[in-house]
């Protein structure tokens, strides 16, 4: 087991792609922190790990509330000792252009996609030192990288994590800490479930990714 006795915090844990990685780990020997604003989804995800012979423990947070994001990795550090790896998968879209985003519309989507991200580096960062070292895995986009019609703030946001990725990689790095992003394309998941109702989208998706 790759993870056994570590302990990894997955945001967006409780459905999709942060779903399916907290079962993987799980499965692979960590303790699974499963931070998610879902609870009932949050919970199904428990029970998946914990059928299978895994352990896991759920946090309902809102990545983007900064108080959440505190007691949560105060907990990590005094209930289990700290953080080994985090995975910062949560993550939400907005479908519209620039000219038609509101501030607030705005705010929610990097408050959520980046904010979110930056708070829990900043509390888990300190964690992983305690530790002699650790890895994060920060979850951007294609589109952080590629644009594409109408979805001006979520490009806008995963852009700015494969900075911010790049920045906490060499500031850390020293501290035997490893940060890197995945640039995602698109998957069958909730966060995309609207784009994949619309008719002639998975032959979109299939050109995109040839």
């Amino acid at each position: 087991m790759r993870f056994k006795e570590k302990v990894v915090i997955v945001t967006g844990g409780a459905t999709g792609i942060g779903r399916a990685a907290s079962i993987l780990f799980a499965a692979e020997g960590a303790h699974v922190l499963v931070a998610d604003i879902n609870p009932d989804k949050g919970q199904e995800t428990l029970n998946a790990i914990q059928q299978n012979g895994g352990q896991a423990t759920f946090f309902q947070v809102d990545v983007s509330n900064e108080a959440h994001i505190m007691a949560l990795t105060q907990q990590a550090d005094t209930q289990f000792g700290g953080v080994d790896v985090l995975f910062n998968n949560a993550g939400i879209g907005l479908s519209k252009a620039a000219t038609d985003t509101s501030s607030a519309e705005w705010d929610k989507i990097l408050g959520v996609n980046l904010k979110g991200c930056f708070f829990f580096c900043k509390y888990t960062l300190p964690l992983m030192q305690k530790r002699g070292g650790g890895s994060i895995v920060i979850n951007a986009s294609a589109n952080g990288v590629m644009a594409e019609p109408a979805i001006a703030a979520y490009c806008a946001s995963k852009g700015g994590l494969i900075a911010f990725t790049r920045s906490l990689a060499l500031d850390y790095a020293k501290y035997n800490i490893r940060v890197n992003c995945i640039n995602a394309g698109y998957i069958d998941t909730p966060i995309n479930s609207e784009f994949f109702a619309t008719p002639g989208s998975w032959e979109f998706a299939a050109k995109l990714h040839p």
